[in-house]
């Protein structure tokens, strides 16, 4: 194998090649390949009186390392290391963790692939990436309301199969290792999904134990899109039980007199829609939350926005979401990479894949 040596005066010129070979066995039967690619989004963000630079709205900023090496006979060694980042500060984000958006290794071949590391969670993935038109970024983020536990999830194993039929399916365990109690933070993810030409749909689970002394968190969600042409129609459904299986802001946001609890019963619907007319597409949601424990915190979301592709890996939008809360229910608007401070905001950005 050649060593590579990437100093860090030649970064951004591998940067702006885009995803390009980085090295390759000496062998050409087992060849092997590393990948460098990234995003970097950053967009001009006001809500509840503040004006911001926000980095990831739409999408999390990113730079990542991605490599494959043939070992013969259809099975392939893979990874993946990728690292968040803030463009409007150059810092590191996911709390300063170095590769804090993905970093796992794994084996690929005709009867699926095992990987090992830190991997997203698969109800959250069903939400972002099937059910959601704004796929978990700017003001209409899905995730401002809907359930979901963690967007990854530490030390797991997961394995996903092979394609039959349009159908796959996916097992992830998580070891937890959090305290060192057997249960505690243990996690267990499962997916079906189904693909056939313009309909897609994935039912997912995640499960991960309580702390000391509290209930299991669940995460299930049935979520759907369906592309007729001129329009997707994208739906989800899903059920969230147990502390944290929905996000929570002990600061007291909106300051009423009795702070908020989380929520540890409710119920999400999901309906939208993205209009491409041109290089212009047009997107919509609306996001309903059912808070089934006796406070009856429920919200709603509303979400318009639009983006416009200046070329294949460019391009500008615009968003707008507005949360209605109700019975001092605490949810806010954020998008990608922030929480928010208030329960509408505006988004204006900017975002380039390479």
């Amino acid at each position: 194998m050649k060593k590579i040596s990437i100093t860090l005066g030649l970064v951004s010129s591998i940067a702006s090649l885009g995803a390009i070979p980085l090295a390759h066995a000496q062998s050409s039967v087992e060849p092997s390949s590393v990948t460098v690619y990234g995003l970097m989004d950053a967009a001009l963000v006001q809500e509840r009186g503040i004006s911001k630079l926000t980095s990831g709205v739409s999408a999390g900023s990113r730079l990542g390392l991605r490599g494959t090496e043939s070992l013969g006979n259809g099975l392939q060694a893979v990874f993946t290391l990728e690292a968040g980042l803030l463009s409007d500060t150059g810092r590191s984000d996911q709390a300063g963790q170095l590769f804090g958006r993905q970093a796992f290794v794994g084996l690929s071949s005709p009867l699926g692939m095992l990987t090992v590391g830190r991997q997203y969670n698969l109800q959250s993935q069903a939400l972002t990436d099937v059910a959601d038109p704004f796929e978990g970024g700017m003001a209409g983020a899905s995730t401002n309301l809907a359930g979901y536990s963690a967007t990854r999830i530490d030390n797991t194993v997961r394995y996903t199969s092979p394609e039959w039929r349009g159908l796959t399916g996916t097992v992830m365990f998580g070891a937890g290792e959090h305290t060192g109690m057997a249960a505690d933070q243990r996690s267990l993810g499962l997916a079906l999904g189904y693909v056939n030409g313009p309909l897609t749909l994935r039912l997912a689970r995640q499960s991960r134990g309580g702390a000391f002394g509290k209930a299991d968190v669940n995460n299930t969600i049935l979520a759907g899109n369906y592309n007729f042409g001129v329009a997707t129609a994208f739906a989800g459904y899903g059920r969230n039980t147990g502390d944290g299986s929905s996000m929570f802001f002990a600061e007291n946001p909106y300051g009423a007199a009795q702070a908020p609890a989380q929520s540890s019963d409710s119920r999400d619907a999901i309906v939208g829609v993205s209009v491409p007319l041109g290089a212009t597409t047009l997107l919509a949601s609306f996001i309903h939350k059912d808070d089934r424990d006796a406070a009856n915190r429920d919200a709603q979301q509303l979400a318009i926005g639009a983006t416009y592709a200046l070329s294949k890996r460019s391009k500008v939008y615009l968003a707008y979401a507005h949360i209605r809360n109700r019975n001092d229910a605490a949810y806010m608007v954020g998008n990608a990479t922030e929480v928010g401070s208030g329960n509408r905001a505006l988004n204006i950005g900017l975002r380039h894949a390479f």
